[in-house]
């Protein structure tokens, strides 16, 4: 099956196109199409992550669950919107953290495409959604083919950083060989988390491993 993907990562991951999960995966993404179904993301940017942020530019990976499901929302980016939307709730915690994690102040709005392109990579662990259905699509096999690109990029790089956010994301440590990357947990940043998230550092802990490794780091102002 030929997958509209960038070339490092269709290199890597060739092998998962070809499977049953997948080839299952396209066919039921085809059919919801057919009977009219709205997707989110549109078609073009279902795999933006992989396309902004090439397996080798991998610097820091940051886990989230599901697309958003509202209208002009989902883009491709966990977490991110396009530019002119509102930042969703979870965002606005994120950028509260950094504030008091670093003391920038984020007013633009939530578009997280210049974090992408400095090596942030924004994976969902399931890449499309019925709208305004959450987790509609959670079953049809994503979660497989992203655990693939998980072990990829463990087994492919070295010194990455992963924040991993709330309990979901937080199961998928097995994915990921500790002895060679870092793995930065914290409860998730949606308000459901009642501020659980607040405190954890993770921004500037990223940073500070990225420089011990003489890698650049991450501008996280926007």
């Amino acid at each position: 099956m030929d997958v509209k993907i960038q070339q490092e990562w269709k290199e890597k991951l060739q092998g998962e196109f070809g499977k049953e999960y997948f080839r299952n995966l396209a066919g039921f993404l085809h059919a919801e199409k057919g009977a009219g179904k709205t997707i989110y993301p549109p078609g073009s940017l279902i795999f933006n992550a992989f396309e902004l942020t090439p397996l080798s530019k991998v610097k820091v990976v940051i886990l989230g669950q599901d697309p958003y499901h509202g209208p002009n929302q989902a883009h491709g980016l966990s977490f991110s919107v396009p530019d002119g939307i509102p930042a969703p709730p979870s965002l606005k915690n994120i950028y509260k953290e950094i504030e008091s994690d670093l003391g920038i102040k984020i007013n633009k709005n939530g578009n997280l495409e210049n974090w992408a392109k400095q090596g942030v990579f924004l994976l969902n662990a399931v890449l499309t959604v019925r709208a305004s259905e959450p987790a509609s699509h959670s079953k049809i096999g994503w979660t497989e083919f992203t655990d693939a690109v998980i072990k990829v990029i463990s087994d492919n790089s070295e010194g990455i950083v992963f924040m991993l956010w709330g309990n979901f994301a937080r199961g998928k440590k097995e994915l990921i060989d500790s002895t060679k990357h870092y793995i930065l947990e914290a409860a998730h940043p949606s308000p459901l988390a009642r501020g659980a998230f607040f405190g954890c550092k993770h921004f500037s802990k990223c940073n500070e491993i990225l420089k011990n490794l003489g890698k650049s780091p991450i501008d996280w102002s926007l």
